[in-house]
């Protein structure tokens, strides 16, 4: 699929490894949706890399506003790409905690909403914004690339609500994939394991120390801009469908 005279939307576009996804898409001629609520930092960014890149505040639980961001990008160039790379605050409980209490149902919904409701609902609106599109010489409408996590398979203690919506992220892959096949759109996830971006709120070195080091090869934690490298490729690969990548350097989550 040629991506070049194309568009895209990336939800969390604002930041982390959807921010290094605009850069990628938009250095390969792809006009790019910022969906993001960081304001600030989306709108600083479009203006940062110019060109067809522009920011559309964007709830992805919100059918309207997905909508809003998914027509500023089909008025730039043919929708191809949904990426899915938002992201949200990091809580852990256990399921009964130390002191005998049960984990808060609300924390529970509130990653499941985000993480694994969130994604479908941009999945399935992205999903049938492309499918008015004229299909390619190859019968390709567009794809769609959802952000699961290895925490899917080996979610460590604590993780269960994570673990839980990212786990559903991983299941939708395939079902949806058969859903969009005769559309011609293609459905895949990307299951990162420690990548450093914003979130961590501390300088590259000190989080090295503590998860990069637990890395097999390379023996550090990723780069977002590796992540975007690998949904560039997915977009530009007919053949990639139905199909969860780990980009991990071979690293396998230990319980704690």
């Amino acid at each position: 699929m040629d991506i070049s005279q194309a568009s895209a939307i990336v939800t969390g576009g604002a930041g982390g490894l959807g921010e290094a996804t605009v850069r990628k898409l938009a250095s390969l001629g792809t006009a790019v949706v910022i969906a993001d609520l960081n304001d600030e930092a989306g709108k600083s960014l479009a203006a940062e890399v110019g060109g067809n890149v522009t920011y559309v505040r964007t709830d992805v639980l919100d059918e309207a506003s997905v909508n809003e961001a998914l027509a500023a990008a089909a008025d730039l160039a043919p929708l191809r790409v949904v990426v899915n790379a938002h992201g949200g605050g990091a809580g852990a409980s256990r399921v009964v905690g130390r002191d005998g209490s049960p984990a808060p149902m609300d924390q529970f919904q509130w990653y499941i909403n985000l993480f694994l409701n969130g994604t479908f609902n941009v999945l399935r609106l992205g999903a049938a914004a492309m499918a008015k599109n004229e299909p390619d010489e190859g019968g390709c409408r567009g794809v769609v690339v959802n952000t699961a996590s290895i925490a899917a398979f080996e979610g460590q203690i604590g993780q269960t609500a994570y673990s839980a919506a990212k786990g559903g992220v991983v299941g939708l892959t395939v079902p949806a994939a058969r859903d969009l096949s005769k559309l011609g759109i293609r459905v895949m996830a990307i299951a990162p394991g420690t990548f450093f971006t914003p979130a961590f709120k501390m300088e590259r070195d000190e989080a090295e120390k503590f998860w990069g080091s637990a890395v097999p090869f390379p023996n550090r934690m990723g780069s977002p801009s590796e992540y975007a490298a690998l949904v560039a490729h997915i977009a530009e690969n007919d053949y990639l469908n139905g199909e969860v990548i780990r980009i991990d350097g071979a690293l396998r989550f230990q319980p704690k």
